[in-house]
């Protein structure tokens, strides 16, 4: 859409050229279209594309060559950026105006996005007809737990610890430090990690959690070790998250850094045991955990958890919750 709006602004330009570091008179910046024009109106039509440009990520992030349709560029699906490559050579070559070209992903956008609104709206309705007020923690757990099973879960293991802070967060002397989007790196926010928790009245960071959607490996804890180190923050606890097993030659690895009292202490967590943990230690908000995990997934960026997920746990909550359960 970034590329389409620029030649429809300056016809004179190379739609297959969208980086000024190309050189001459026929590029363009396209992240500037997608800044300045293209994010403004994916939010407020509410169309379903990542709200962070997409001269950022990997498949598109600093290209200095034409995007012709002999060009590899790193992406998944695969075929979907040869797609992409194509459509630009067809507007190059005038077989399809980019006018017409835009209003057609606009008009498929918007298809998607009424579409997307219904079934949401659907699954909403059934779940106001159900009564929550008999599950039980080990339901709770379970509905998370298939949750975070599923491919693309990435980012649910920092909402499920978000929301655990949010549910008891007046009884905390501590407050989470804003989340950073899902596709924020670490070195551009310069934060620790995935979530930060810091003193009440103060941006003092504490502890520190990162969430491994894989197996924990010694390079993690080195890699953690180094951060701590050159911080500038008097971290007291920082805490791998993971759905994964933890090895003992991990275990052993943090037991010897907090052996050596560095000032921080490490550890790692199974991230499902220690939300049953939770929901068990504060039995009466076992609901209000369920209820608030729901309204961050749901008010999560498609780049953080994508629509399949989010249908997915309204279906999976209306199962537990049907009175067949």
């Amino acid at each position: 859409m970034a590329c389409l709006l620029a030649k429809l602004h300056q016809p004179n330009l190379d739609i297959r050229m969208p980086y000024k570091e190309i050189g001459g008179d026929d590029c363009y910046s396209g992240r500037h279209y997608d800044e300045r024009y293209i994010t403004s109106f994916v939010e407020e039509h509410e169309l379903p594309c990542n709200v962070t440009t997409a001269f950022l990520t990997p498949a598109f992030r600093n290209h200095e060559v034409m995007l012709s349709k002999n060009v590899t560029l790193m992406g998944r699906p695969r075929e979907l950026y040869e797609y992409v490559l194509s459509l630009l050579d067809d507007v190059a070559r005038k077989r399809i105006s980019p006018q017409d070209l835009l209003c057609e992903i606009v008009r498929i956008l918007i298809i998607k996005r009424n579409e997307q609104k219904t079934r949401m709206e659907s699954l909403l309705a059934n779940l106001k007809q159900s009564d929550p007020s008999q599950l039980t923690v080990n339901d709770i757990v379970s509905v998370v737990e298939r949750h975070l099973d599923q491919p693309n879960s990435s980012r649910l293991p920092v909402l499920v610890f978000h929301v655990i802070y949010r549910t008891i967060e007046s009884q905390l002397n501590e407050h989470i430090v804003p989340l950073q989007p899902h596709t924020a790196a670490d070195s551009q926010t310069r934060s620790l990690g995935d979530m930060e928790v810091a003193l009440k009245d103060s941006e003092q960071i504490i502890t520190v959690y990162e969430m491994k959607s894989r197996q924990l490996t010694r390079g993690d804890v080195s890699q953690a070790l180094n951060k701590v180190v050159k911080g500038t923050q008097n971290t007291q606890q920082y805490l791998f998250v993971t759905t994964y097993p933890i090895s003992e030659d991990v275990k052993e690895q943090i037991n010897d850094l907090n052996e050596r009292r560095l000032g921080t202490e490490f550890a790692a967590l199974d991230c499902v045991a220690f939300a049953r943990y939770f929901l068990h230690l504060f039995y009466q908000v076992r609901l209000e955990f369920l209820s608030n995990y729901q309204n961050l997934v749901l008010s999560e960026p498609e780049s953080g958890v994508r629509q399949p997920l989010k249908e997915l746990f309204l279906s999976l909550r209306q199962a537990v919750e049907s009175p067949q359960h």
